[in-house]
C-alpha cells in the first residue's frame, strides 16, 4: 500500500526546491492525514519537526538538506517509497525541564538533545547540583553545565568532551562546561529517570541562562529537568544507518 507523505522543509532554498521536486513525484498530505512524514533540511530542522508532530504519533524520516545532518538520511529523490519500507525505527525520549527566572515566572519546555545552563555575563556561574533531591555537588564553579540524552550525546555533549551514550543505554550524560572547580571534573552518568535539579549560586551577581535544544530563556534561579517517558518520538533511518550505528561510528572517526 503507497504510504501518503507529507513533505515538510526547512526555508533555506535547496531545501525548498527539494521539496517541491518530491511533492511533484509523490504527492503530498497534510501532516495529520500522513502515514509519515519526511523532513527536508538539517539537525535543527529535524527537531524542530519532531515538535511539531509529536501529538499524531507519526514517524519522521529524514533527508539531509542542511549542513551535518546527523539526524538525517542521505537526500536522494528516487526509490523513496522502497526506503520508507525498509526504514528502521528509533523511539527517543526527550528530556522534561521547567526552570524559574529570578522574576518568579515559571518556564517549560522539551529538549531532544540536551538541556543546557551556561553564564551570562563576565564571571563564572556558581551551580548547586542536586539528583532525585540528594545534593550532589555543592558548588561547581564552571562556564555552565548540559544534562544530555543518548541521542544528543554527540551534538553540544560531545563539544564539551563528554561521553557518547549508546542509544539504549537508559542514562543520562551530565557534563560541565569549561569546569574550574572542581578543577576538571568531567561530569556523570545518571540513571534514565533521575530528576537532575540545578540552584543557580549568586543568580543576581553570576546571570546563567537555560536552553533546552533551542528554546532559551534568561536570568534563571533554578532548572529541574528529567526525562519524559510519556512522549516517543519515531525517527526513520535506512537500514545500517541509525542512530546507534551513528554513534558507535563517531567515536571512530
Amino acid at each position: 500500500m503507497k504510504k501518503r507523505i507529507a513533505f515538510l522543509a526547512s526555508e533555506v532554498k535547496v531545501a525548498q526546491t527539494a521539496r517541491d521536486i518530491l511533492v511533484a513525484k509523490y504527492g503530498n498530505v497534510a501532516p495529520r492525514d500522513a502515514d509519515v512524514v519526511v523532513a527536508l533540511g538539517g539537525d535543527g530542522f529535524m527537531l524542530h519537526t519532531l515538535y511539531n508532530v509529536q501529538h499524531l504519533d507519526t514517524p519522521v524520516y529524514g533527508m539531509n538538506r542542511g549542513t551535518i545532518g546527523f539526524l538525517m538520511n542521505e537526500y536522494h529523490e528516487d526509490d523513496l517509497m522502497a526506503r520508507l519500507e525498509d526504514a528502521e525505527e528509533e523511539v527517543i525520549n526527550p528530556l522534561a525541564m521547567q526552570a524559574m527566572d529570578q522574576s518568579g515566572k515559571l518556564h517549560q519546555a522539551l529538549a531532544i538533545n540536551e538541556v543546557s545552563l551556561l553564564r551570562a555575563g563576565p564571571q563564572a556561574a556558581r551551580l548547586k547540583i542536586s539528583v532525585d533531591g540528594r545534593v550532589r555537588m555543592a558548588e561547581l564553579v564552571c562556564d555552565g553545565a548540559l544534562l544530555a540524552t543518548p541521542a544528543g550525546s554527540t551534538a553540544y555533549n560531545y563539544s564539551a568532551h563528554g561521553p557518547i551514550v549508546p542509544i539504549g543505554a537508559d542514562v543520562l550524560a551530565l557534563t560541565p562546561i569549561a569546569a574550574f572547580r572542581p578543577r576538571r571534573w568531567r561530569g556523570a552518568l545518571l540513571p534514565k529517570m533521575a530528576k537532575v535539579r540545578f540552584d543557580v549560586v549568586e543568580a543576581d551577581k553570576r546571570p546563567v541562562i537555560v536552553a533546552a535544544d533551542s528554546v532559551s530563556f534568561p536570568d534563571i534561579d533554578w532548572v529541574e529537568i528529567r526525562s519524559e517517558p510519556t512522549i516517543a518520538h519515531r525517527i526513520l533511518f535506512d537500514p545500517g544507518h541509525g542512530l546507534e550505528e551513528r554513534l558507535i561510528s563517531e567515536q571512530f572517526t
